[in-house]
């Protein structure tokens, strides 16, 4: 199969020829059709977790996964033929989602994809939705407060802008003027503000601080700074310094929790109209490093990978 994968630490990914694996006890196996970049796949590429994971050469990259089950592994009982995607969620390094296939579990980190969902859009949706939703929810804003979001214009962002507006909060989001503007407020967003002058400009709209910030980019400190007291902050970056249990800032670090059920809900509220993919541009397997150095240079919303 043909895969997008590095063969050590320092190496570039390249387009590589591997064999389709097989699925394990408890797994199924999925031909990839979509998947999409996330900021995870440049910490795998850049080493940078290493000793959180074992990486188990070549590393084929690629978070997020939507395409058909085409077989099983033992004690499974999903149907081949079943349009899934998802978050790969395996223990080790190794296996990715810019693959022709990927074997993950068959009970975590994957969900069906509902009649009228394309590939492309639920490719985008299972770790930034996720984490989107996650953050959201353990800031909890009700309706009529104020949410910062720093680093709006991402993917996970663009989620997030979605679901606090949802809620009913007035989400204040950072974007540079112009077609970032426009990305953020037509999703949700009350009000953008500029990055390079973060706090004078949320002043502006929330003179006595934000009742809740997301803290997905940029410095945590700045962002924390503008949180009213007795606000709530979370932040997927896990900046939780201790000084702020002074001002009684609630703190809760992200880290993605794809279960069945959020992933569910998510695309049940994608294919309902309450949630948009935020899906840009589309690249060929391919065309990965391209769009790795894209990524890195900042987007609007996500890359997709078709496969």
């Amino acid at each position: 199969m043909r895969a997008m994968a590095f063969t050590d630490f320092g190496a570039a990914p390249a387009l590589t020829d591997l064999p389709v694996p097989e699925p394990g006890p408890g797994e199924v196996l999925v031909r990839v059709h979509a998947s999409s970049v996330n900021g995870f796949d440049l910490g795998v590429l850049g080493g940078f977790l290493k000793g959180a994971y074992e990486y188990e050469f070549p590393v084929v990259l690629g978070k997020d996964f939507a395409g058909v089950v085409t077989a099983v592994g033992e004690g499974v009982t999903q149907a081949v033929g079943g349009e899934v995607f998802g978050v790969v969620m395996r223990p080790t390094l190794g296996q990715g989602g810019f693959a022709e296939y990927v074997a993950v579990p068959a009970e975590y980190g994957i969900a069906s994809i509902p009649d009228g969902l394309g590939h492309a859009q639920a490719g985008a949706l299972g770790l930034a939705g996720t984490a989107a939703l996650n953050a959201v929810e353990a800031v909890a804003p009700a309706a009529g407060e104020t949410v910062l979001i720093s680093g709006a214009t991402g993917g996970v962002g663009a989620y997030a802008i979605q679901l606090a507006s949802a809620r009913g909060a007035t989400v204040i989001a950072t974007a540079r003027p112009g077609t970032e503007t426009e990305f953020v407020t037509g999703l949700g967003a009350a009000h953008s503000v500029d990055h390079t002058d973060l706090a004078a400009q949320v002043r502006v709209h929330a003179p006595k601080g934000v009742d809740a910030a997301l803290h997905l980019a940029g410095d945590g400190a700045v962002v924390a700074a503008l949180l009213a007291q007795g606000g709530r902050l979370a932040s997927t970056l896990h900046y939780a310094p201790d000084e702020l249990a002074e001002r009684d800032i609630k703190v809760t670090t992200v880290m993605a929790d794809p279960s069945r059920a959020t992933l569910t809900r998510l695309v049940t509220d994608v294919t309902a109209g309450r949630l948009r993919v935020p899906l840009g541009t589309a690249y060929p397997l391919s065309a990965v490093p391209q769009a790795i150095a894209d990524f890195t240079g900042g987007t609007l919303g996500k890359l997709g990978i078709t496969i």
